[in-house]
């Protein structure tokens, strides 16, 4: 059981969610990190209620991924009572509303370059030995909009948290942990409603079914 401790970072609402969901119903134990008490207790309900036999369990982790003392003791903790961990998902993200770069505002770019870049900075030093431990995966979710028109917070400190993640994959590649990088096919999420409001999200892929697809590559 315990090379099955996963650790969900951004697991209250979306794609993060989903993914922590499949991975408890796959007999995971999932470590489930996110500011947002409510989405976690319902992330709790809906693995409860599916019943599966065989499946995992959940330790909610109501937390900041950019406050650094509390993600240190969690991982801490994490090697305290597992020993390591089996997989690390960062799905955490801070989606800026879409501004011209001319008028970014002062707190969300702040908030993006906190969240998106320098948190994954600080976090993949902190999970790294409980990879090792375990021989474990990390897991990171592309989104590609550097670049774009009116993208300027989040592409650019998406694109920043990207280049972390592939210079780990790249310096990891040979010795391990394994680094993996997922590009997810267009969700019907609260993060792309914020960017495209109005579209027809009949039209997206199912949030589940991708998770699964993801956690089926891996």
């Amino acid at each position: 059981m315990n090379d099955k401790i996963a650790l969900v970072t951004g697991a209250s609402r979306g794609l993060g969610a989903a993914l922590a969901e499949q991975l408890a119903l796959r007999g995971w134990h999932v470590v489930a990190v996110a500011r947002t008490v409510g989405g976690l207790e319902e992330l709790d309900d809906r693995v409860k209620r599916a019943g599966l036999p065989g499946a995992g369990g959940l330790t909610l982790a109501p937390m900041d991924v950019t406050n650094d003392d509390a993600m240190r003791h969690l991982c801490r903790s994490i090697h305290d009572r597992w020993g390591g961990l089996g997989l690390w998902v960062h799905a955490a993200i801070h989606a800026a509303p879409l501004a011209p770069a001319g008028h970014l505002d002062q707190k969300d770019w702040d908030k993006s370059l906190a969240t998106n870049a320098r948190a994954t900075g600080m976090l993949i030093p902190m999970v790294e030995p409980l990879l090792r431990a375990h021989q474990g995966t990390a897991l990171f979710l592309d989104d590609p909009r550097a670049g774009q028109m009116f993208f300027g917070a989040y592409g650019s400190t998406k694109a920043a948290q990207m280049a972390l993640a592939r210079s780990w994959q790249a310096e990891t590649a040979k010795h391990g942990p394994r680094v993996m990088i997922a590009t997810p096919e267009a969700l019907p999420t609260a993060t792309r409603a914020r960017f495209f409001p109005g579209e027809d999200r009949s039209k997206l892929a199912d949030v589940q079914a991708e998770a699964a697809r993801i956690l089926n590559d891996l």
